[in-house]
């Protein structure tokens, strides 16, 4: 009986073992996305553009946020601000630090292209599109990277990745939560294997974020630029996905450089464009504390 008690509580502490655990959240995630989502299931199709991108997204920020949040004070029984949400001065600081990180790094990227003749600007959308038009767009696609951000990071680098860091260690945490996030968006419009190693790095360049604040706010506020700047603001796809976009280029560029159709995150660009990302981070929290793990 003790060792059927073993496999699933921790020996340690009442509670479940951590493949359980995620398993837990896990379950209790997709049940609540299928529920919030089947109001609109009949157009599916039209879940992943526009309008039906944002309200895929806010039925995933309730989905995940509810999950997560159960999850981790009633399964992991541990504090939700122990996940990485401290309400403290250094919140909002990190949050547009990671965002005028991203929008660096992806500015880079659309000065390289152009340098090398891979990308073409060809107009601002205004000179086409009314104002009112601009500002509507541009606001739901901003109001829907900032739930991508918060649920993906949510979800990877606070519940998953802190608590397989338990599970397991720290390291291998790190290294399977970011192959797992790269799984994810193997299912986005023209993945492939390129694509999976790139968003695989872009998982390991957002969990330094964490690592160096021990906070979620940092890792949050990078994935928003990223998406936000490489969509709406500079025009390249978004992990596969088009958005609309203030500026409008065409890249003809080798895609295994550029990464074609998926977005920079397939081309090898990525590489040197994420090493100096690491860098802008290291930089930025250079005078943080560095803090252990909390007990998750």
């Amino acid at each position: 009986m003790d060792i059927i008690k073993n496999i699933f509580i921790s020996p340690s502490e009442t509670r479940l073992r951590t493949p359980w655990r995620i398993l837990a959240q896990s379950v209790l995630f997709f049940f609540l996305l299928i529920c919030f989502l089947l109001p609109f299931l009949s157009n599916f199709g039209q879940l992943f553009t526009g309008k039906g991108l944002l309200i895929s997204q806010v039925a995933e920020f309730f989905a995940v946020t509810l999950s997560v949040f159960g999850a981790r004070r009633w399964i992991d029984r541990r504090s939700v601000e122990s996940l990485g949400f401290k309400l403290d001065r250094f919140m909002l600081v990190d949050l547009l630090s990671g965002i005028g990180i991203s929008s660096i790094m992806i500015g880079m990227i659309y000065l390289v292209e152009v340098s090398l003749g891979w990308l073409k600007f060809n107009r601002f959308v205004w000179q086409s599109d009314s104002l009112i038009q601009v500002i509507t767009q541009v606001a739901v696609y901003l109001i829907t990277f900032i739930l991508v951000g918060w649920n993906e990071e949510v979800w990877v680098r606070g519940y998953l990745l802190q608590n397989l860091a338990h599970g397991i260690n720290l390291l291998w945490a790190v290294i399977l939560s970011s192959i797992i996030f790269g799984a994810l968006h193997g299912v986005n419009p023209h993945a492939n294997l390129i694509s999976f190693f790139g968003v695989v790095f872009a998982g390991l360049f957002l969990t330094t974020g964490y690592l160096r604040t021990r906070q979620l706010w940092l890792p949050i506020g990078l994935h928003i630029g990223w998406n936000f700047f490489e969509g709406v603001v500079f025009g390249f796809p978004v992990s596969g996905t088009e958005t609309y976009s203030l500026i409008i280029s065409t890249v003809n560029g080798p895609d295994i450089w550029t990464g074609g159709l998926f977005g920079p995150e397939a081309g090898l660009i990525v590489i040197p464009i994420l090493i100096v990302g690491l860098f802008l981070v290291l930089a930025y929290s250079r005078n943080r504390e560095s803090l252990p793990l909390t007990s998750g």
